[in-house]
């Protein structure tokens, strides 16, 4: 179990010069609104306790450099359970929030609703949640450090519900509370951990590193979409509306020279010593921070999402395959990533590097054809604009699911076909001598692409 901090420890774990703010004021009659026997009582030994007269403090802090709106809960009043007068501060400084263009930290540390209120404590779930989809809708971050525990409603609006999901060590975090769980039910399951390995956390993170992960954070997805130079012509609906330009993509990395042949493009793209995203990911960002998980119980090492400090200082969401076949879970992130980088406003640039999706049972089990057919969508109707760059092995619609139409380049090491060469010789019935040849038919080189029309072009080589 993680240590409990209180409210203002947390406060103070996470950034400086805390101001609160005003406390919006509700009158409750004897024993509040469902005249409960004894909850005055308890309220007031709460008080005592904690010094705090609600389960949850709201202000503002300077987290990095980034002032924003922090929402921190005290698990000593009450459980940190949601009652009226919560949903009221919460209410308040998400307003805060969108009347001063802040990004909202939550702090969350909650066992669920506040019994003594009963369906009216229970309602102020549907105000957090309205309050959370209004900043949304402005275009403002939200981002939730889970502290221990993290239960009931609060970890579905507040927690779940953000942008970028953070989680101490240890914490205890689930929808179902210890005292609510089925009586043989694995403790380890409802852990930040297990959470994390399920999709639904980012990172755990630890609490000497709290503060120095928040102000990453904050200062990639607070900075402002700078324009950039781009190579070419402009033909993105988003970025033609002048709104947010497109990238340009990252130079090749690997050994220059076209390939003679397709079976020698082929070659190339699978070669072990060509660099893989991660190498591309370092060469064009400064310094990034990763999001992980579909929010649907699963997630993929084989796809790297996240954003990053890209030329000039400007943030660039990322989503790259690393070589491997693509498991749903890494569509559905990049979907995620995609939709996610559109309401901040930010342009993505996107790796293609995979054999194809993944299509085992377990795949087809998890649905696959649902989270690739999420992806196109998401890449079809992305807000800002999208840049692609094959680095490697383009495999079919697998591939093609997170390339930008009309906005696709190619390293001189990479392939894209309609199908691997191989598999194609085999749908054909042709021999396994002739799979040189299929490749060459393909047309899978770059330069065959450009010719086709398919990418705009060949980057060149970084050392040129």
């Amino acid at each position: 179990m993680t240590e409990r901090f209180s409210a203002r420890e947390a406060i103070a774990l996470a950034g400086d010069d805390f101001r609160e703010l005003p406390v919006p004021m509700r009158e409750f009659k004897p024993d509040g609104p469902l005249s409960w026997q004894g909850y005055d009582d308890a309220r007031r030994r709460a008080l005592t306790r904690t010094g705090e007269d609600e389960s949850v403090v709201c202000g503002t802090a300077v987290i990095g450099s980034t002032r924003a709106v922090l929402v921190a809960f005290e698990f000593g009043f009450l459980g940190g359970s949601l009652g009226e007068r919560t949903g009221d501060r919460v209410e308040a400084a998400y307003t805060h929030a969108r009347a001063h263009r802040l990004p909202v930290v939550s702090l969350v540390a909650t066992g669920g609703s506040r019994m003594q209120e009963g369906m009216l404590a229970l309602t102020q779930l549907q105000r957090v949640a309205r309050q959370s989809a209004l900043a949304r809708e402005a275009g403002l971050p939200q981002i939730a450090v889970l502290r221990d525990p993290t239960t009931g409603g609060g970890w579905a609006t507040l927690g779940a519900g953000a942008d970028v999901t953070l989680a101490l060590p240890g914490a205890q975090v689930g929808f179902a509370g210890s005292r609510v769980r089925p009586p043989d039910a694995d403790p380890a399951a409802y852990t930040a951990e297990a959470q994390m390995a399920a999709g639904a956390v980012d990172a755990v993170v630890r609490e000497e590193e709290l503060r120095e992960t928040l102000a990453l954070w904050l200062t990639l997805l607070t900075a402002p979409a700078a324009e950039a130079e781009v190579e070419g012509e402009v033909e993105s609906e988003a970025a033609s509306g002048g709104e947010v330009e497109p990238v340009s993509p990252p130079a090749a990395l690997g050994a220059p020279g076209l390939p003679a042949t397709g079976w020698d493009a082929v070659r190339h793209a699978r070669s072990p010593e060509r660099p893989r995203a991660a190498a591309y990911l370092d060469a064009y960002f400064s310094r990034r921070a990763a999001i992980g998980g579909d929010r649907c119980g699963g997630s993929d090492d084989g796809m790297l999402c996240g954003f990053g400090s890209g030329p000039a200082g400007r943030t660039v969401a990322y989503a790259a395959q690393c070589g491997t076949a693509t498991r749903p879970a890494g569509y559905r992130t990049a979907a995620r990533l995609i939709r996610l980088a559109g309401r901040l406003g930010f342009p993505v640039l996107t790796l293609v590097d995979t054999p194809g999706a993944a299509n085992d049972a377990q795949a087809e089990r998890q649905g696959a054809g649902s989270a690739i057919a999420d992806l196109f969508a998401a890449v079809a109707t992305a807000r800002t604009p999208v840049t692609t760059l094959v680095i490697g092995e383009g495999g079919s619609g697998g591939a093609l699911a997170l390339a930008a139409p009309g906005n696709t380049w190619a390293t001189p090491d990479s392939y894209f076909s309609v199908i691997a060469p191989e598999l194609a010789a085999a749908i054909l019935k042709r021999p396994a001598s002739e799979v040189r040849d299929t490749a060459d038919q393909l047309r899978i080189r770059p330069q065959d692409l450009v010719e086709l029309g398919v990418i705009r072009g060949v980057v060149e080589h970084a050392g040129r």
